[in-house]
Order: structure tokens, then sequence, then C-alpha cells
């Protein structure tokens, strides 16, 4: 069944923007059909002290269902050259499941929808670009309001 897929891709290390265009490549080659994509933002950090990050939102179709979709996921970041060290530390490449259509899906590896959409301004600035008016499955709010609820409760962090 072919499904709508939204992926968000991360970068914070060597030559980021590369490291994104690769993912791009062998995201559209392996898990995505049609794919758009938004503009990058760059972000600062999460986690322990590291360089600012640029971030991307995918969307596309695809047939896969969510274990196989992590799987390919994940050997993407391999093939890239990830290495998983230290929670929220830098990496070259990240490729979270953010939705999978309206699916609701939890097992111990992975959550769609991805448990910290309504939280992360890295995730929803670049999708509120792409498709503002996308209603998140199970939040019942649109990524474009979300990142205004998010904004109004850290204003420091709205300009980023």
């Amino acid at each position: 069944m072919l499904r709508e897929v939204r992926l968000a891709l991360g970068s914070n290390l060597g030559d980021r923007e590369a490291h994104l265009e690769s993912a791009r490549v062998l995201i559209e080659d392996s898990i995505v059909q049609a794919m758009e994509c938004s503009p990058v933002h760059e972000t600062e950090p999460v986690g322990p002290p590291q360089g600012p990050y640029l971030n991307q939102i995918l969307r596309g179709c695809t047939e896969l269902d969510p274990a196989v979709l992590l799987a390919r996921c994940q050997a993407i970041e391999c093939s890239l050259g990830r290495k998983r060290v230290e929670r929220w530390g830098p990496r070259i490449i990240d490729i979270d499941i953010l939705t999978l259509g309206q699916l609701q899906w939890r097992d111990d590896s992975l959550t769609i929808p991805h448990p910290g959409i309504g939280e992360r301004i890295f995730v929803l600035a670049p999708w509120a670009e792409l498709e503002p008016e996308f209603e998140v499955p199970v939040l019942g709010k649109t990524v474009q309001q979300l990142l205004e609820h998010l904004h109004h409760r850290i204003p420091e962090e709205s300009g980023r």
C-alpha cells in the first residue's frame, strides 16, 4: 500500500550540505517516490556541546512497512558514515521518520508519528515551509499551529 512519508534529515559534522544531498539521493533511490524537500535550515544543537545542524524535511510516497522503512533509513545513515556513539551527540547524518500516512505505530525500536514532533523547532520550522497545513496524526494540529505554539512557549528560540 502506497502511503505518504515524511522524514527529517539533520547533519552537523563535516560537509553538512553534501551529507544532506547524499542522503536525499539515497532516499529517493530506495525509499520514496515523488520526493519534495523543504528548504534547509541551520539550527542550534540539542544535547551535548557541538556544532550547528543543517535540517531538512522530505515528503514522498512509499510502499515500505515501518520496520523496512526504519531499516532502510538506518542503512543509509550507516552507508554515509554515521556512528551511534552518544545520545543526541554530533552526527554526519540523522534520518528520522516523522509520519507514515495516518499510521500509529509503536514497538521497541520505532514510534510513528515521531514522539518529539511537537517539541522540535528544528523539525517544525523547515516542515512549515514545505506543508504548513499538514495535520500531524495524533496531535490534531497543523505543522504551522505546532510551530506557533512553540514560538509562544519559547520566544528566545523562535528566531532560529
